[in-house]
């Protein structure tokens, strides 16, 4: 037996609520036992939850890859470039120092 358009919507919404549900629960359940750890160990939100360089550098991590701020910005157009990568045309080949960001 085929379903039509309609009972297959109806059957997606009530999946989609279901799945909605499950997740809600399994949520709160995550938490409560998250909440459990926290309070047994004593554990504060620098332990979880370490911020800055060192604690990337401690975690084996690299910082490779994360977003660089601009180096330089085009006062005319106010776009900016990092000074990695090729340089954009309205910098190539000038003097970087006046485009310099303060």
């Amino acid at each position: 037996m085929t379903n039509s358009y309609k009972e297959l919507l109806k059957q997606r919404e009530a999946l989609e609520q279901a799945i909605a549900t499950a997740r809600a629960q399994e949520l709160a359940e995550a938490i409560g036992k998250a909440r459990e750890l926290v309070a047994e160990f004593g554990l504060t939100v620098q332990d979880v939850f370490p911020a800055g360089r060192s604690a990337a550098k401690s975690a084996g991590k690299s910082s490779a890859g994360g977003k660089v701020a601009p180096k330089y910005r085009d006062p005319a157009t106010g776009q900016t470039w990092t000074g990695r990568g090729k340089a954009p045309k309205w910098i190539d080949g000038k003097e970087r120092a006046q485009y310099l960001i303060a």
